[in-house]
């Protein structure tokens, strides 16, 4: 019979602290943004290998009970599932955990803020990536920012704080696009994120990274920003603030500056398989193990071997073709 695990933290190999799990509910979306999946894309999980939501929080008490303190729910789009808030309920109530939050595009919000927020959830990040309803018709291919700016208006109302706009920037990105994100989100009081692009699977890869360290340095100081206290501690962001307070502006560089070294996270597919890292195929087949009858403690086992197999970095710059799969197969 095997000892039971120790609880955490969980330390890979490299010496990194592991302590925070995104959770993919499912690899559906309502949109198809052009770097994120092909617009005919159909080679979707089928609904039989998805876990339940049962199993989902199951697998994450077990990452919890090992030290994970902070859990993201993604997609796809997240809220496309039905019953994402009994499973946001469930997690918000496990011990230990420290941090609840959703990533969403924001559609399915105006319905959704309210319960989520009553479930436990207190933070969101919502992708916006122009203002211009015309760009953003053509980016996700649906006209549906209406849609999106009512989904911030009632995560404002819900009491959410911090909202963050993440904001994929690319070198083809009209810089004026991203000053009036800008403007909107000091206007609304949101945090606006930009973030380069990755070359996950061939629509990843058709998209050229700019230099957001350059471009955030310079909409800073025309916006009178000042670099964060806190640097980036908390995550792979670099901020800029109005002097004092809460984040305005950060920047999310894994192309121009990678921050592989400091890298926290692990992420869980919504088949269960345990991706490693972004930019590796280094994975876990937990939702298999869990199904084959794997005790708690022997998905633990399985957890702790992962982890110490987490490689160093992504290989994005040198091997761009390595990953084949696309981002919202893998979890956000």
């Amino acid at each position: 019979m095997m000892d039971e695990p120790a609880a955490g933290p969980l330390t890979d190999g490299f010496g990194r602290r592991i302590d925070y799990l995104r959770v993919s509910v499912t690899d559906r979306c309502d949109l198809r943004c052009s770097y994120c999946l092909p617009k005919d894309f159909k080679g979707f999980e089928t609904p039989a290998n998805w876990l339940r939501l049962d199993e989902m929080a199951r697998l994450v008490g077990v990452f919890v009970g090992l030290g994970i303190r902070k859990v993201r729910l993604t997609g796809g789009e997240p809220l496309l599932r039905r019953g994402v808030a009994d499973l946001a309920r469930d997690i918000a109530a496990m011990p230990g955990l420290a941090d609840l939050s959703v990533s969403t595009n924001g559609t399915q919000l105006v319905r959704h803020a309210e319960a989520l927020r009553a479930a436990g959830v207190t933070r969101l990040n919502i992708s916006l990536d122009t203002l211009d309803a015309a760009a953003f018709s053509q980016i996700t291919g649906r006209d549906c920012l209406d849609s999106v700016l009512a989904g911030l208006a009632a995560a404002r109302q819900a009491g959410y704080s911090p909202i963050k706009l993440n904001s994929v920037v690319h070198a083809a990105t009209p810089e004026d696009d991203v000053r009036r994100l800008l403007d909107y989100a000091v206007e609304q009081g949101f945090v606006l994120r930009l973030i380069e692009p990755m070359p996950m699977g061939e629509c990843g890869r058709g998209f050229t990274h700019t230099d957001l360290n350059a471009l955030g340095t310079r909409l800073a100081a025309d916006a009178g920003l000042v670099p964060s206290l806190a640097g980036s501690a908390t995550g792979p962001a670099r901020y800029w603030t109005a002097g004092e307070g809460a984040p305005v502006l950060g920047v999310i560089t894994p192309m121009s500056r990678h921050f592989c070294a400091a890298c926290n996270r692990v992420r869980l597919g919504v088949d269960g398989t345990l991706y490693l890292c972004l930019g590796q195929e280094a994975q876990v087949p937990l939702g298999r193990l869990l199904r084959s009858g794997a005790s708690d403690s022997q998905l633990a086992r399985a957890i702790l071997v992962g982890i110490a197999a987490k490689p160093e970095r992504h290989e994005f710059v040198t091997r761009p073709e390595r990953i084949v799969r696309f981002m919202a197969q893998t979890g956000g």
